[in-house]
């Protein structure tokens, strides 16, 4: 199985980066969403069911098949031999960030259904500062992986 994998490298990783755009892309644009949702089209009414069909397309058709694969090629890219160093901290340092941007991901879905269902209480600015969680998170994956501190 291990030879299958270090054969397989070199196309797991690159769909383990192709993957992981898609689904940082669904995270950075899917709070802008709900600032918009929230700023300009309200809880009902036809903005609203355009906002929400928009929201619940993104997080089903690209943001949770994206996570589902970037979870699966990482996960492939951890079992294959010679790639990750457990001797040094890079590699739970991006784990716990993965995992943070995996709960990241739970929360706008969970927002999302609130705002299926007419319910919101958080704020466009609120939303906004929000989006700034998975840019963090990147900065800090991107660097333990490329320094390997």
């Amino acid at each position: 199985m291990s030879d299958l994998l270090a054969l397989a490298y070199p196309w797991t990783k690159s769909l383990h980066i192709i993957s992981v755009i898609a689904w940082m892309a669904a995270l950075f644009y899917l709070p802008r969403l709900f600032v918009h949702h929230t700023e300009q089209a309200g809880l009902s009414g036809e903005k609203h069911d355009l906002f929400a069909m928009m929201e619940f397309k993104l997080a089903n058709v690209i943001m949770r098949p994206a996570m589902h694969a970037t979870w699966t090629f990482g996960l492939l890219l951890v079992f294959t031999p010679g790639i990750v160093d457990w001797t040094a901290v890079w590699p739970y340092t991006k784990a716990f960030c993965v995992i943070l941007m995996t709960l990241f991901h739970t929360w706008l879905v969970i927002r999302m259904k609130a705002f299926q269902r007419g319910e919101n209480h958080i704020t466009g600015r609120q939303y906004r500062m929000m989006n700034e969680v998975p840019t963090v998170l990147l900065i800090v994956i991107v660097i333990s992986v490329v320094v390997k501190f």
